[in-house]
């Protein structure tokens, strides 16, 4: 497998960088919002994908979330969404490649029409884009050395043992831990997952603290790791479930709404949606509670 040197889906568009974004372009993002909404003639923006026959999504090439495998588009969101727009009367997805921090001032930006990346839906990005319901949840995991030298299952054990915590940049999972009580001088920083993996092999970092998905997945590489079984933290005594979805431009609501028309007939199919992502390491155990909403995930 290819090495990604993008920042993890779980990376946060930062508050400094989303006000930075809305400054610089202000004018650029009002018009995106007033012309996707619809046109003159009450074209909507779905209208114009059937019309041009595609839609230009944006990945981050993170397996095994959004990725280019040779020419092809793979991943659990592009999966999904190519699915999801077939159904729509849209029949192609024509990918953008960006990293991980540039997806959403992209979209802004009317780059792209979806960010299709499987990224995590956070009341900071709430405030930036609309999201889709939650397509996956993902609870959390530990990558540790081959046989589990420090014995950690989950951050309350990490905590107890004393043990270094890799994460990524910006990445909820250094909320998580902190939450969890450790300490920051073992809490280390890292850009991108094999650098998590590199350093649990090395001995720099006793664990790399991540969602269970993309550690199995990366792990498939890194035969001198293990994965723990997935445990879902709490931060302030409330359960972190991961979720992610589809992000769209502000003013794109229509095309949201029917985006998860199709969406919720996929998640309620719980065959169909083993049947598609599988492949991708997606179970029955990723599949969002009916209960899950992103008015509620938006809201904090």
């Amino acid at each position: 497998m290819a090495e990604f040197p993008n920042l993890s889906r779980r990376g946060f568009l930062n508050g400094t960088a989303a006000v930075g974004g809305l400054l610089v372009v202000p004018g650029l993002l009002t018009a995106c919002s007033k012309t996707d909404s619809g046109s003159a003639t009450g074209e909507g923006a779905l209208d114009k994908l059937r019309k041009q026959g595609f839609v230009r999504v944006a990945y981050a090439n993170e397996a095994p979330y959004g990725y280019l495998e040779g020419k092809e588009l793979k991943g659990e969101a592009p999966t999904l969404h190519r699915e999801i727009f077939k159904a729509l009367g849209v029949d192609e997805l024509k990918p953008t490649l960006s990293e991980w921090d540039g997806l959403i001032p992209g979209l802004q930006a009317g780059k792209y029409d979806v960010v299709s990346a499987g990224m995590a839906i956070t009341p900071e990005r709430c405030g930036n884009a609309i999201f889709s319901e939650p397509e996956f949840i993902s609870p959390t995991a530990l990558m540790v050395r081959k046989g589990n030298p420090k014995k950690v299952t989950d951050l309350a054990s990490a905590k107890k043992a004393g043990i270094t915590i890799g994460v990524m940049s910006g990445a909820v999972e250094g909320g998580y831990a902190k939450g969890a009580g450790i300490s920051e001088d073992r809490i280390k920083t890292l850009q991108k997952p094999q650098d998590g993996a590199d350093a649990v092999k090395g001995g720099r970092i006793d664990a790399f603290l991540l969602t269970g998905i993309s550690l199995r997945w990366l792990a498939k590489t890194n035969p001198d790791t293990e994965v723990t079984e997935p445990f879902v933290p709490q931060v302030d005594g409330k359960e972190q479930f991961s979720p992610g979805g589809a992000v769209f431009r502000k003013g794109n609501e229509d095309l949201r709404d029917s985006f998860n028309r199709e969406l919720k007939k996929i998640v309620s199919d719980r065959s169909r949606y083993v049947q598609l992502l599988e492949q991708y390491g997606f179970g029955e155990s990723e599949i969002p509670p009916q209960d899950l909403r992103t008015a509620d995930l938006c809201a904090g």
